[in-house]
């Protein structure tokens, strides 16, 4: 390498911004049937970024295989620069990582209050919300404290089960599907408090059928068909990608 290449790697590395998640060339089975093909995708640092696909493109199986949720993976994850090789599912929340999946997972026999104060408080590097901060954030919760977890809406199952990753100290969001089946009342709450954690430092993997919501959160969209990323664009290339996406997507 001359010395003015090595000046300009160095530049780049300098500007590059820090990752909050890496993902390189992810392979994921379920059994002997793979599901993922060479997954490549970055979230920066304080940025949201959209895995957006089809019903079966293979989203919510990324998400899975980064949380070692899948029967074998292999290739590279980093949270936060650390590798996750060799990382135990259930040690993963430490390094800052709050898994919210499509079932939610609201115990029945307890309270909303119950419910949100149920996971522990992690060593994670970072301040978890408090429960102010989580009250004002969603006030929904608040009004329905004592409320049976099962008796709250749908959208209110959904912003409780985040609240509770909230608290535990994460700060890398992956969300599957936080919108679907949701009254357009409750959706645009949804997009609020997004905007308001990345706003405040989070990172955030959306996982998004749903276009029309992700279009005003995400900073840069990854588009997956049959378990591989078959495009990416950043949020201020919208207007130019929407024919495309309308092929990709059918939307």
């Amino acid at each position: 390498m001359s010395e003015t290449e090595a000046r300009d790697a160095a530049a780049s590395a300098a500007t590059a911004p820090e990752l909050a998640l890496e993902v390189e060339n992810l392979h994921a089975w379920y059994g002997e049937s793979q599901v993922l093909h060479g997954v490549d995708l970055q979230v920066p640092v304080g940025q949201t970024v959209c895995l957006l696909g089809r019903n079966g493109a293979g989203r919510t199986s990324t998400l899975r295989a980064i949380m070692g949720l899948t029967s074998a993976r292999s290739g590279t994850v980093r949270v936060f620069g650390h590798d996750l090789a060799r990382v135990k599912p259930h040690r993963i929340a430490a390094l800052g990582v709050g898994y919210c999946p499509e079932e939610r997972g609201i115990f029945a026999s307890l309270s909303t209050r119950e419910n949100l104060l149920l996971p522990p408080l992690l060593r994670t590097g970072f301040d978890g919300l408090s429960l102010d901060e989580i009250d004002a954030l969603f006030p929904n919760l608040k009004e329905r404290a004592d409320a049976p977890g099962t008796s709250l809406s749908g959208g209110e199952q959904q912003m409780l089960a985040l609240a509770r990753i909230l608290r535990t100290g994460a700060r890398l969001l992956l969300l599957d599907e936080i919108s679907e089946g949701l009254a357009p009342v409750i959706v645009q709450a949804l997009g609020r408090a997004i905007t308001a954690l990345r706003d405040r430092g989070f990172s955030i993997l959306l996982v998004e059928q749903n276009f029309h919501f992700s279009a005003r959160l995400a900073d840069r969209f990854y588009v997956m068909e049959r378990g591989r990323i078959v495009e990416q664009f950043a949020r201020e290339e919208l207007p130019h990608r929407r024919e495309q996406l309308a092929r990709l997507l059918g939307v």
